[in-house]
């Protein structure tokens, strides 16, 4: 993300009624990427893929179509709610619909629900009942109207958040008066991977062979160089409709990997922004015929990670003099480099080698302009002695909950002792 600008109103979470001309995805979204051979399915290449059902005009799948098309609204104030919530491993997106009786605008106005979480890993088959409650609400790209999905947290039927539930605790450091009036601004970049179904393997790729190595593909255009762009392209209409502040797509530097950015976000609205962004991400891909996949290492060898670079400011770092907030803060960061680390996503170690843009995970680095380092800061920051830091270790897979909470909390909240921060200010070679 090449810089921080000023976050949206949205944040807020506040949901407004949608424009008469607006359209939820269906398959007519597809036709570029939809494979007709006189009315015959193709078989899967290494370059194409298809939606499930080829469209005929009196086939089934286009009479299904127009049911999901249908446009409810003169017959009923009713709305469907999708319910997401995250599952046992911490990564996964669940979700389920129920009907409201009308509208909303804000989540405090949405019931709380429940769900089996046995299920999910979550709860014992003996008490598997787990609570939803509703956090934040987004427009539903995919059945249009005033139809919204709703992001989730879970609870045991006490009250108590249950372990997967890290949104809670980042409620808890964002609603702390301090991290409050430093107005903490993030920008994530999310990579991902596109897989092609049953052969796992990422799209564009000779199954069970190799392309050609890394260098054409990065913010490539051509049909040998760039794979998944339609998948890409609907993924940031769709986010820009339901809401989230997405701000930009590209393609990355492994062939079948893209990236996009979310932000700027205060506090915990970057979390359910990336959330809500990946499950719409995930329903996209299943209606392509496509696997996503996270892992932050997809294909061992000489290829690039998937990270989720997570930009960093407060109110502070953004005014005069706040390149020296930056460097306290980043002094803080190397103090704390192992507790980062064990948060920052799961097989971060396959990625984190100090080679293809990362640095050891290991050691702790900071430069400017360096992409090699732990945490980057930029050459207009140092230029104008104020802005933010780039923290690049964070995993694709992990938890911005997490990750953008513990980011403040070090930064804002943890004071380490006078020798400890002596020393580190010595190795990093900074003045604070």
């Amino acid at each position: 993300m090449a810089q921080i600008l000023a976050p949206s109103t949205q944040w807020q979470m506040r949901i407004t009624k949608s424009s008469p001309n607006a359209s939820p995805i269906t398959s007519n979204m597809w036709s570029s990427i939809l494979v007709k051979q006189n009315k015959k399915v193709a078989p899967i290449s290494s370059t194409k893929f298809r939606v499930m059902a080829i469209k005929s005009d009196n086939s089934t799948i286009n009479r299904l179509e127009g049911l999901l098309n249908l446009d409810v609204t003169p017959f009923t104030d009713k709305i469907i709610a999708e319910y997401i919530w995250i599952g046992g491993t911490g990564i996964d997106v669940r979700s389920k619909s129920r009907t409201i009786a009308k509208p909303v605008e804000h989540p405090s106005e949405l019931p709380k629900w429940n769900y089996d979480g046995s299920s999910t890993g979550q709860a014992p088959g003996e008490d598997s009942e787990v609570i939803l409650y509703p956090q934040a609400i987004f427009r539903d790209p995919f059945r249009g109207g005033n139809n919204i999905l709703v992001i989730c947290d879970s609870y045991t039927p006490a009250g108590e958040p249950i372990p997967t539930n890290k949104r809670h605790r980042a409620a808890e450091i964002f609603s702390n008066p301090k991290v409050i009036a430093e107005v903490p601004w993030y920008g994530i970049e999310q990579e991902y991977t596109l897989l092609q179904t049953n052969v796992k393997w990422p799209l564009g790729w000779p199954v069970g062979g190799y392309p050609g190595p890394q260098g054409p593909y990065y913010c490539s255009a051509g049909a040998d160089k760039s794979f998944g762009r339609d998948i890409s392209d609907a993924h940031y209409k769709a986010c820009l409709y339901a809401g989230i502040n997405i701000s930009g797509t590209n393609g990355e530097v492994m062939p079948g990997q893209w990236e996009y950015q979310v932000g700027p976000s205060v506090g915990i609205e970057a979390g359910d922004h990336i959330w809500a962004s990946r499950y719409i991400l995930e329903r996209i891909t299943e209606q392509a015929g496509v696997v996503l996949t996270l892992d932050p290492k997809p294909i061992e060898g000489d290829w690039n990670g998937a990270g989720c670079h997570t930009n960093y400011s407060t109110k502070s770092m953004r005014e005069d003099g706040g390149f020296e907030v930056i460097k306290k803060a980043i002094l803080n960061l190397s103090l704390r480099h192992k507790d980062h680390i064990s948060a920052y996503g799961e097989g971060n170690e396959r990625r984190l080698t100090g080679k293809h843009e990362t640095a050891n995970i290991n050691t702790f680095s900071w430069g400017v302009a360096n992409r090699g380092c732990s945490i980057r800061v930029g050459r207009d920051t140092e230029k104008n002695g104020k802005g933010y830091l780039e923290d690049r270790r964070p995993a694709s897979n992990m938890d911005p909950y997490v990750v953008t909470s513990l980011l403040a909390e070090t930064t804002l909240l943890w004071e380490p002792t006078l020798e400890a921060e002596a020393l580190a200010a010595q190795k990093l070679a900074l003045k604070v």
